[in-house]
């Protein structure tokens, strides 16, 4: 992953899976974000990048897409993931996609 940038990798929705995908030119998987579908809304549940391509910008690549995604949908996003939640607070553009949780009593 040393020399790939996260242009030059390929990022899809995988929906059988419930999964936006980071894939190298040879279709080596290095990151998802995991989803659910509840409600209307994206639900993002988790953000994994592969050990090598760790700190190359991939997350944040994939967090990027799959925002993009929703708003392409026109769905609102409960960014679970505390990495994908973080992304949003430090791209304001992507605020007006958030929805907050229900608050659960008890």
């Amino acid at each position: 992953m040393s020399t790939l940038t996260p242009d030059d990798l390929t990022y899809s929705d995988v929906p059988k899976e419930s999964r936006f995908e980071a894939r190298t030119p040879e279709d080596a998987l290095v990151g998802v974000v995991g989803y659910q579908r509840r409600g209307g809304a994206l639900v993002i549940t988790h953000t994994e990048v592969e050990d090598a391509a760790a700190g190359h910008g991939v997350g944040s690549s994939l967090a990027r897409f799959a925002l993009d995604q929703a708003r392409a949908e026109g769905v609102p996003v409960v960014p679970l993931c505390p990495f994908v939640r973080e992304y949003v607070e430090r791209h304001a553009e992507y605020a007006d996609l958030v929805q907050e949780p229900p608050h659960r009593e008890g």
